[in-house]
């Protein structure tokens, strides 16, 4: 955590309309940048470990820690978002720091009091006043319970949870409006991804869903014993307050050379690897904060996962697509790691599918070539495919680019832990693993069970339901229905011109009268003109501009034809 004397406090946040005005400042701010506009193939092809030669992306890394904990949030989420944000704002967004001036103690008192019900001396025999660590939405306090356990006391800021509310409600309204408005919006769709990352936020101020993703992290973590999670006290845990065992260890990558030396650190730098792997291909589990800091390595030689309460699910479907990318990929198979790239991303109108399949091709014939310490990175590599996808029309899904992103940080955490790791071997070997044990509970009684029912249900099924289709054909009473012509949309539309092309003949004609009886020497005038040619005119004038007002501001561009991989 940052000095408290230099650290600066948040300022105060803007509501309403200022607020949002504030937002599409900062929005527009960046738009010529690229961020958030996607990318073009030769960018997404380019070397992306280039130096930062300017402080532009610096700098929009400090506007966004101005704006508050959402856009701080909003920076984590976007640093797993290659195809959104260009190669130096990633590295920038990497680098983005979330620790924030710590409350008064008074206040951390007050909200942990009022979310316990009871008095801080009657919960903890100890707790201290200055914080452990700080960050925009929390900070935490070390604890000792009354039965002597220590424990580690995370409180939410009070107040943050309104403000944050607001601005995803803002941002939903934006973001919205882009995808109406913009090419970019229609291409990357922000308003889902908005939709997403507003769950995930709130889910994560609700400390109640982190303690059940540590509890139930830590069971999936009871094949490794290196790896564990700190428990949840549940005694002392609330929505806004989470008090959980406190482990004492130092950052993964922060491990110094002469441990390294005395310690055989290997074990733990292939376990980490593993169970990630696990958590994923077997549970269903993307950590969504991946960050080499949530990992301590403890002085008993394990590894403490911490920081769960941003958590991903995948799909088993999903799943089973990411398992036959990543397997196809370290087996060299380019043209499947395309396939299922597309099978499960969406193909816009513009996909140029020969060009990726192509690109994807020569990549991942690099990355199979490459081996031993020159072995390319398994995560750099889905990030490249989530990123050529972006340039050549495909819209890849979020789990690809969390993937890639938490295989990334694994490696760098892998490699800090043992530097002479070989990791593609790592990867490759617990794959194998896992499509294994897949096929063995594939071939399970009870799997195996579920099937001949169904085969059973198909058997008695079908010769009544082929009667039932040779009826219908002997009676000229089979009928077939198709799907995707909207008859109320389209009568709408048809009325909608209709109404505006008898709208314009009026306004032509009312022009018409108005024009010839301007000629009229006699009878009232208004403004100099005649009265009844002006007032024609005058309501001519309000039709024809009802009109284009209507045209601008109701009507849509079509929908971009878009193309979902099969289910």
């Amino acid at each position: 955590m940052t000095d408290p004397a230099t650290s600066p406090s948040p300022p105060p946040q803007a509501s309403g309309l200022a607020r949002t005005a504030q937002i599409v400042r900062f929005l527009a701010k960046y738009r010529s940048a690229g961020v958030f506009s996607g990318l073009d193939v030769e960018a997404s092809t380019a070397d992306t470990d280039l130096d930062i030669e300017d402080g532009r992306p610096e700098e929009f890394v400090s506007d966004l820690e101005a704006l508050g904990p959402t856009f701080i949030k909003i920076g984590q989420a976007l640093s797993t978002r290659p195809d959104m944000v260009p190669a130096p704002y990633l590295k920038a967004l990497e680098r983005m720091q979330d620790d924030v001036a710590p409350l008064p103690f008074a206040d951390i008192k007050a909200a942990v009091e009022e979310a316990l019900g009871v008095k801080l001396s009657q919960a903890f025999s100890e707790f201290e006043d200055t914080s452990l660590g700080g960050a925009s939405l929390a900070q935490v306090h070390r604890a000792r319970l009354r039965d002597g356990r220590l424990v580690a006391v995370k409180v939410q800021r009070p107040g943050i949870t309104d403000g944050i509310r607001d601005d995803l409600d803002a941002l939903a309204s934006l973001a919205d409006k882009a995808d109406r408005w913009t090419d970019a919006g229609r291409r990357m769709r922000f308003s889902g991804w908005v939709h997403e990352f507003r769950k995930t936020l709130l889910a994560e101020l609700d400390y109640r869903v982190e303690a059940e993703n540590l509890e139930r992290f830590n069971q999936h973590f009871a094949g490794y014993p290196e790896l564990f999670v700190p428990q949840p006290v549940w005694d002392y845990t609330r929505a806004k307050v989470l008090t959980m065992a406190l482990v004492d260890g130092v950052k993964a990558t922060d491990i110094s050379g002469l441990r390294r030396t005395e310690q055989d650190l290997g074990p733990l730098a292939s376990a980490v690897m593993r169970g990630y792997l696990d958590q994923v291909f077997v549970h269903g589990e993307i950590h969504a904060d991946p960050h080499p800091g949530n990992l301590l390595v403890t002085n008993d030689n394990r590894i403490a996962l911490l920081d769960l309460g941003m958590v991903a699910h995948v799909p088993p479907r999903r799943r089973e697509q990411l398992l036959k990318l990543l397997f196809a990929a370290v087996d060299g198979r380019g043209e499947e790691v395309a396939a299922e790239a597309i099978g499960m991303g969406t193909r816009l109108e513009d996909f140029d599918e020969e060009t990726y399949i192509r690109e994807v091709g020569q990549m991942v014939a690099r990355y199979a070539a490459s081996s031993g310490g020159r072995a390319q990175s398994e995560g750099r590599l889905v990030l490249d495919v989530t990123l050529l996808g972006s340039a050549c029309g495909l819209r890849a899904p979020p789990e690809l680019s969390l993937l890639g992103k938490t295989l990334l940080n694994l490696e760098a955490v892998s490699r800090a832990l043992d530097p002479d790791m070989d990791v593609k071997s790592v990867v490759e070997d617990h794959l194998e693993h896992v499509m294994r044990e897949r096929l063995k509970k594939s071939f399970s009684p009870a799997r195996l069970a579920s099937e001949a029912m169904e085969v059973q249900a198909l058997v008695r099924d079908a010769p009544r339901k082929l009667s039932d289709i040779l009826g219908l054909l002997a009676e000229n009473r089979l009928q077939v229905r198709m799907t995707g012509l909207d008859d109320s949309q389209l009568m709408e539309n048809v009325q909608k011109i209709a109404n505006r092309i008898s709208t314009g003949i009026i306004v032509a004609a009312l022009i018409l009268a108005s024009a010839m009886l301007m000629r009229m020497e006699g009878g009232p005038r208004l403004f100099g003109y005649p009265a009844l040619a002006f007032v024609l005119f005058s309501i001519a004038a309000v039709l024809g501009l009802g009109i284009v007002a209507s045209a601008m501001l109701r009507d849509r561009k079509a929908k971009p034809n878009e193309t979902h991989g099969p289910r």
